[in-house]
């Protein structure tokens, strides 16, 4: 029951900046998709499947950015990180996620 309004937020808060994310300097872009990745996680309904459909998403948004599609080699290196940032975002601390958007970056 929470899903479709959860989708809702995403799309006011998140997919409605599509058309901008060209004009984002890359600190707003990392800011913005660590934060709408993490927030993607957080609603996806399956226990399997969230991580790499976030990850699709998060390279359409680079691709639209410039930025082409990313490399999660690191992601999959610092694993415990990656997910304890995810964690930390659940409280909205994104300064972890960005860290790890920052790196993998082109």
């Amino acid at each position: 029951m929470q899903i479709e309004r959860h989708i809702s937020v995403f799309e006011d808060e998140y997919l409605s900046r599509f058309n901008n994310l060209p004009e984002m300097t890359d600190e707003e872009l990392v800011s913005f998709l660590a934060q709408s990745h993490v927030e993607f996680i957080l609603i996806h309904p399956f226990r399997e499947g969230n991580g790499r459909v976030s990850r699709l998403l998060m390279d359409f948004l680079c691709s639209k950015a410039g930025k082409g599609t990313l490399d999660y080699s690191l992601w999959d290196e610092y694993k415990d990180f990656y997910i304890k940032s995810i964690q930390a975002g659940v409280n909205r601390d994104y300064q972890h996620i960005e860290k790890l958007v920052r790196g993998i970056i082109k």
